[in-house]
C-alpha cells in the first residue's frame, strides 16, 4: 500500500500549481515515509520542514477524500511536528 499512497501524493502534487514550498515527511508506525520535496517525492527517511505522524491507512483515506484532515488531527490520527504553517499548506493535497 506505501507505492500506492506515494503515487497518490505524487499524482495530488502534479495537480497544484506549483509546490508546498517546504519539506514535508509522512511518518508511519512501521517507520516507512513519504518525503515530500518540491515536485519530487520518495520513500527516503530525510530531514524535514513538517513532519506529519499517521497511519498509513488514514493517509490513503485522506487523500482519497473519505478522512477530512482537520478531524483526523483533532481526534489524534494525525499528528504534526515542525513548522505548522507547512502543515495547513496541506490542505491542497487533501482537496
Amino acid at each position: 500500500m506505501l507505492s500506492e499512497v506515494t503515487q497518490s501524493v505524487t499524482e495530488k502534487l502534479k495537480l497544484m500549481s506549483g509546490d508546498l514550498g517546504s519539506t514535508v515527511k509522512f511518518l508511519f508506525p512501521d517507520e516507512t515515509v513519504i518525503h515530500v520535496e518540491g515536485q519530487n517525492v520518495t520513500n527516503e527517511n530525510k530531514d524535514a520542514d513538517c513532519v506529519v505522524s499517521v497511519e498509513l491507512s488514514d493517509l490513503k483515506d485522506m487523500l482519497s477524500g473519505e478522512l477530512n484532515p482537520m478531524q483526523a488531527f483533532m481526534g489524534g490520527k494525525m499528528k504534526v511536528d515542525g513548522d505548522m504553517s507547512v502543515a495547513m499548506k496541506l490542505q491542497s493535497l487533501f482537496s
